[in-house]
């Protein structure tokens, strides 16, 4: 039986020197903008997700509140999951395997290099790069089906991974 996920990376952040940790930088404006299409992107396209899972990091945690506003998700059933931030590859797969198995169609929403690694470790065909030669891009989407073994390395397919640019 197959499934469908999410992975979304955040928005952008603000880089200024007034957050002296990383795990404080908020969304700039343009990251507002671009969480808020993404999500309606989503709605429209049929993909809004059932649940979010994300990074309690400020950009990442604001990031979902956006995308949970265009999908009508309550802000309260946003689930922090702390491993996602500064996470590895094992444990990045961890957090999605577990969502993955709960049904419905989770999103999880992280950070790079973590979430590059996750979608080049899961997909059955290597994944389009932007014109500048990345991959997910800030509040880029991808959108995976499961494979017959469930996650795992090379077998989900990845449907389409979209940037805002492309909305």
């Amino acid at each position: 039986m197959t499934s469908q996920f999410l992975l979304m990376r955040h928005a952008k952040s603000d880089w200024s020197s007034a957050y002296r940790h990383d795990f404080e930088r908020p969304l700039n404006k343009r990251g507002h903008k671009d969480a808020a299409r993404m999500g309606k992107w989503l709605l429209k396209n049929k993909l809004a997700p059932d649940r979010i899972i994300c990074s309690p990091a400020l950009r990442a945690r604001a990031t979902a509140e956006l995308v949970a506003g265009a999908v009508s998700i309550p802000l309260q059933d946003i689930t922090d999951s702390e491993s996602l931030y500064d996470a590895d590859l094992n444990t990045a797969l961890h957090v999605l395997i577990q969502a993955v198995e709960k049904g419905d169609r989770p999103v999880i929403i992280g950070h790079n290099p973590t979430l590059d690694a996750l979608v080049e470790y899961l997909a059955d065909a290597p994944p389009p790069r932007s014109a500048s030669g990345k991959l997910m891009t800030t509040a880029a989407v991808a959108v995976f089906t499961t494979g017959n073994n469930g996650v795992d390395e090379g077998g989900c397919h990845l449907q389409q991974l979209v940037r805002p640019g492309d909305v």
